[in-house]
């Protein structure tokens, strides 16, 4: 018995000895970090108005963009925000699987698609905001599959309004060209997207906002159009449980919107949000939030509508969505390695004119 616990109370020393060896560690695994630099030495496609400085420098090692999560620097906020949403909606998918049978239940399978769609974009947008900054090409590349999740995201939101969401009315009226031309929306987003950053190689940055801004707003009023026909139709004495989140959902998402177009903060306060107080961050923050309300609304009308929306899809509605689905995502992909060897041949030519 002594000996026993004589070896526990050494393993345990040993550990301890361990844990202190941690700063050591780390200090030697990530040595100190270059410092970051001004707006005027970043290319111009890099800055973003009214933002001066906390920019991390070009064609650093790897690593130090990694170890930059923990760096203080203009994108910071903008990754962890991004981040922390992954998490949260996977701890949200995590608690929706021990309920929903996604896997037999092919009503489930627009929920499904949309909890993945969402983990997508808050993964891609986390990677551009942290790896973006390596190189001009390593920025195009980035921002590409970032514009890719923000794509599978529309649809995965269309999909989900589409099946559960809408009312038989606009259902009779959309049935056949919904989905499809949600698809070509998405596509178009992700093309409109890509094409802006080309554009930034020789063009100016409201060029980008443009292409960036007219078609996801098609896209979104597409999208949501079944949500906005359902408010139409809601009466107050109606005992909705999801409609307040619909509400919710759209009211931050179009706050998102105007705070993603207007860089309203740091036009106010030019130079005193460098590092917090960003509107782009504040638009992360409000899309996370419309998020988690847009699934939490969806959840409720796949468990409080299954005879509306039962009745108006066929049985295969669901695997021919995950299906379109698919194509969406090769298409959209397709778009950004096309958009790519254009913005290589540019930078190339940039590169040999030096």
């Amino acid at each position: 018995m002594t000996t026993m616990v004589m070896e526990r109370i050494g393993r345990l020393f040993i550990s301890l000895q361990q844990i202190r060896q941690v700063p050591r560690m780390l200090t030697e695994a990530a040595p100190s970090m270059p410092s970051t630099v001004r707006d005027t030495e970043v290319p111009c496609h890099f800055r973003e108005q009214c933002v001066y400085t906390g920019y991390r420098p070009l064609h650093q090692n790897w690593r130090y963009y990694f170890l930059s999560l923990f760096q203080c620097h203009n994108e910071t906020i903008n990754i962890w925000t991004h981040l922390l949403g992954f998490l949260v909606i996977l701890v949200k998918f995590c608690q929706l699987a021990e309920t929903v049978d996604f896997v037999t239940d092919h009503h489930s399978w627009p929920l499904f698609m949309l909890l993945t769609s969402s983990l997508i974009y808050t993964s891609c947008s986390t990677a551009a905001h942290l790896l973006g900054s390596k190189s001009e090409l390593s920025h195009y590349v980035f921002y590409s599959v970032d514009y890719i999740g923000v794509a599978l995201y529309q649809y995965g939101s269309a999909v989900a309004h589409f099946y559960y969401s809408i009312e038989g009315s606009w259902h009779s009226y959309v049935q056949d060209i919904f989905m499809p031309t949600a698809a070509v929306l998405s596509c178009l987003s992700c093309f409109g997207c890509c094409y802006g950053k080309y554009c930034n190689c020789t063009s100016s940055m409201w060029v980008r906002k443009v292409h960036q801004v007219v078609p996801a707003t098609l896209a979104y009023a597409w999208d949501i159009s079944p949500v906005f026909h359902r408010f139409l139709s809601w009466s107050a004495s109606s005992t909705d449980p999801a409609i307040s989140f619909h509400f919710g959902q759209v009211a931050l998402f179009l706050s998102s919107a105007f705070f993603f177009t207007s860089h309203v903060v740091e036009r106010c306060f030019p130079g005193r949000c460098d590092f917090v107080g960003q509107s782009h961050q504040v638009f992360h923050v409000l899309l996370i939030c419309c998020t988690l309300a847009q699934i939490h609304a969806t959840h409720l009308d796949y468990l409080g509508r299954m005879t509306v929306y039962s009745g108006l899809h066929r049985s295969g509605d669901a695997a021919l969505f995950v299906g379109l689905y698919v194509i969406t995502a090769v298409v959209c992909t397709s778009i950004a390695v096309f958009i790519f060897r254009k913005v290589k041949r540019v930078l190339d030519c940039k590169a040999k004119s030096k």
